[in-house]
């Protein structure tokens, strides 16, 4: 009886120090689990603190062009986002604006930089920095086809896109045209020549690979296109030599022989005739 007893007795013991266990295990977890929420939350209170929500719009500004100057793009195109809300309205915003599509553009961003500069000519056909919006539009796709113009790979020439390059031109022609006396103009109407130029190498270019093919046809039409659209550039008189060279190799008299004629009367100094220089493939820039 004495035995049963203490066996009953230790048991509700033994039982109570697990419940006793448990309790503690499950308090000792939530309290962990509530630190640890609370630590969180302020993790995210930290992280997501607005350290401009008490600055002035001229504070925001300096700030957002001081990251710009110290190279830190990335961390001006916020502050300029915050500029356009907070200055709406303003002249400041504008100028904002524009500084962000320029922070965009050298963050290695184009297409942002031109939605941005285009959403400012929308929104502000008026302003007194639209000759600058238009010079930058001009330099945004100017740049992005710098590597384009200056090299080429194995790539099929005929794929290759101008539109960056046209559009570039159409941006300086319109600030020039508007803004004649603008401070941007004579340099854009310097890029605008340098473009031309290049588009006109391009299309001879494309036709030199035609013609290294054998596809002569094309050669001649590439060209003609050429000498139909660009005046006064340096790549005519190898245009008009491609096209003499092409109805030679097509055995094509009479056109081979009124090729020559014109080229001989347009350009009378032509080294690509005196020359009997046979080969097209030449490089591409040599012709300046």
């Amino acid at each position: 009886m004495l035995y049963d007893k203490l066996s009953t007795q230790f048991y509700e013991f033994k039982n109570n120090m697990k419940n006793q266990q448990t309790s503690y295990t499950s308090q000792s977890s939530l309290l962990a689990l509530l630190v640890c929420v609370s630590l969180g939350l302020t993790a995210c209170t930290s992280v997501n603190e607005d350290k401009s929500a008490n600055w002035s719009p001229n504070k925001i500004y300096a700030e957002a062009k001081s990251e710009a100057n110290d190279g830190a793009f990335d961390k001006a195109i916020p502050l300029y986002e915050k500029l356009e809300g907070r200055a709406a309205g303003t002249p400041l915003a504008q100028q904002a604006q524009l500084d962000k599509a320029y922070a965009q553009f050298k963050n290695g961003d184009q297409a942002q930089a031109i939605a941005t500069i285009d959403r400012f000519l929308k929104l502000h056909p008026a302003s007194p920095a639209l000759d600058y919006a238009l010079y930058l539009k001009g330099t945004v796709n100017f740049s992005d086809n710098l590597g384009f113009f200056g090299s080429y790979t194995n790539q099929d020439l005929s794929e290759r896109d101008q539109k960056a390059a046209k559009e570039s031109f159409d941006a300086y022609k319109e600030l020039v045209a508007k803004f004649p006396e603008s401070k941007y103009s004579s340099d854009a109407k310097l890029r605008m020549t340098y473009i031309v130029n290049s588009l006109a190498l391009y299309e001879v270019h494309v036709a030199k690979y035609y013609f290294s093919r054998g596809a002569y046809v094309a050669a001649i039409n590439r060209a003609q296109l050429a000498i139909s659209e660009y005046r006064d550039v340096p790549a005519l008189e190898e245009a008009m030599y491609i096209i003499y060279k092409s109805y030679e190799a097509l055995d094509i008299v009479q056109l081979r022989d009124d090729a020559k004629r014109i080229m001989e009367t347009s350009f009378p100094k032509s080294e690509l005739l005196s020359s009997g220089n046979k080969s097209v493939a030449r490089s591409w820039w040599k012709i300046w």
